[in-house]
């Protein structure tokens, strides 16, 4: 049995408008066996040190936060492809170049860096959106799931846990049309097939599980969307899809369908709680209604949203409408929590011109608790008796945090003010460094092997 009591200088308890100071937390085998605010004069017995044996914690200690969308190879990209003219769509040409150079190998140390960045930052729990399933040309590894694998082994060296997110991607356009030159490695046929190889995979460690994505309208026939939202529901497992990122994107299914894309998932029976949307950038009002009417989450991913040109989503109105709201990094311009969070709230300011429409609480849920029900780890993101031993310790004492309160973190910290943190009461980053990948080396030495 391995157990550990942590005293947290403030922690940030579920149920909180802010931290709460002095809080005892107790971890027995990765859960959380027992949380207790102390009194502002110290431990109940002042005759005795009871917390002699406590791991101080100095600054503000938070659950694990999620990263409920990620593109692993994506961030092969950074500093790369931001300096041009251009929209998504001469982007996403940069993006296929990078996959043509990639291999379970070469993907495998790319993911095992990225992911290992992704601790740094507080991300206790990743859902990677893969679609690079095969090579060259479309043809299959000798193991169909290779680069499944690869990133499930990932993952288990970076020391997060992984929601494999197999994505179905069989058409080029929503008219049908057929995939063609990089575009060949991600597609299965048909979603039968598709079903097929992901059913044979099965992830190897108790840190990963699978889960099911649309890649989105464009890339799933109408046909068969169904096929690909009834393995996820069959198996209670997250499906996900890439939703209204792009106004052409909703022109083209209306002018193929006469439905928006979210009026198209509705028809299939995609939408529900166990289905999260990504971006939602652009959707109608009656496309919000549909979201909220079927409880289907939405994971905002803003500092790709404005990296891409894409536009500012209407979060207030979603979240109104009862639908929850989650976090991703998606393309990796950035990695950091932090800035994703503070977006939700600064974006609506620039949207609307107004100020204060998500309290700190909201965004510490939507980085955290939420995001990781969105990828199925429903025992994590809180800070609570029986929930897993995630923690994430932010200095209040650097240049950015210095005189801040500790509600104020979402407004002023960054990923480099996260100096610990514990998955499943281990800890996996201590004073800042990660114990076991260097991070900066082995990014610079993946990405030098696949980088445009």
């Amino acid at each position: 049995m391995t157990s550990t009591r942590w005293l947290a200088e403030y922690a940030w308890l579920p149920e909180r408008a802010a931290p709460t100071p002095e809080v005892l937390i107790e971890t027995v085998n990765g859960r959380i066996t027992a949380v207790t605010p102390l009194s502002p004069g110290g431990p109940p017995d002042a005759g005795v040190d009871v917390l002699a044996d406590a791991v101080r914690l100095p600054g503000l200690t938070l659950p694990g936060l999620a990263n409920a969308h990620s593109h692993a190879f994506h961030r092969a990209l950074r500093g790369h492809t931001h300096g041009g003219r251009g929209d998504f769509w001469s982007w996403r040409d940069q993006m296929y170049a990078v996959t043509a150079r990639l291999n379970p190998d070469s993907y495998l140390a790319l993911a095992r860096a990225v992911y290992a960045e992704m601790a740094l930052a507080g991300i206790t729990c990743v859902g990677e959106f893969h679609y690079l399933h095969h090579g060259a040309g479309g043809t299959p590894y000798d193991d169909p799931n290779a680069m499944s694998a690869a990133l499930v082994e990932a993952a288990a060296h970076a020391g997060i846990r992984l929601t494999l997110l197999d994505t179905c991607y069989l058409t080029a356009t929503v008219d049908g049309q057929p995939l063609t030159g990089s575009q060949l490695r991600f597609g299965d046929g048909d979603a039968l097939r598709w079903a097929d190889r992901v059913s044979a995979f099965t992830p190897d460690g108790r840190h990963a599980r699978l889960g099911a994505a649309i890649h989105s309208v464009r890339a799933v026939p109408a046909e068969q969307l169904a096929t690909v939202a009834g393995w996820a529901h069959r198996r209670d497992a997250p499906l996900h899809v890439h939703l209204s990122e792009q106004p052409a994107e909703n022109d083209a299914c209306r002018a193929v369908h006469g439905r928006t894309p979210t009026g198209l998932l509705a028809d299939h029976g995609v939408l529900g709680p166990a289905t999260t949307a990504v971006h939602a950038t652009h959707p109608t009002s009656g496309d919000v209604g549909l979201l909220g009417e079927s409880r289907t989450g939405v994971c905002l991913c803003p500092t790709t949203e404005r990296d891409l040109a894409d536009g500012i989503g209407p979060a207030r109105r979603m979240a109104d409408a009862g639908i929850p709201l989650s976090l991703g990094s998606d393309s990796h311009a950035v990695i950091d929590p932090f800035e994703e969070a503070r977006a939700v709230e600064l974006d609506e300011r620039l949207r609307t011109r107004k100020r204060g429409h998500f309290a700190p609480a909201e965004l510490l849920h939507a980085a955290s608790a939420a995001g990781h029900a969105a990828l199925g780890w429903t025992d994590a993101g809180r800070i609570a008796v029986g929930g897993r031993a995630d923690l994430v310790t932010v200095r209040l004492d650097s240049v950015r945090t210095a005189g801040v309160a500790p509600a104020g973190v979402w407004f002023a910290a960054g990923a480099a003010d996260v100096t610990q943190v514990v998955v499943d009461g281990r800890v996996l980053v201590r004073d800042g460094h990660h114990l076991t990948v260097d991070v900066p080396q082995e990014l610079a030495d993946a990405i030098a092997e696949v980088a445009p």
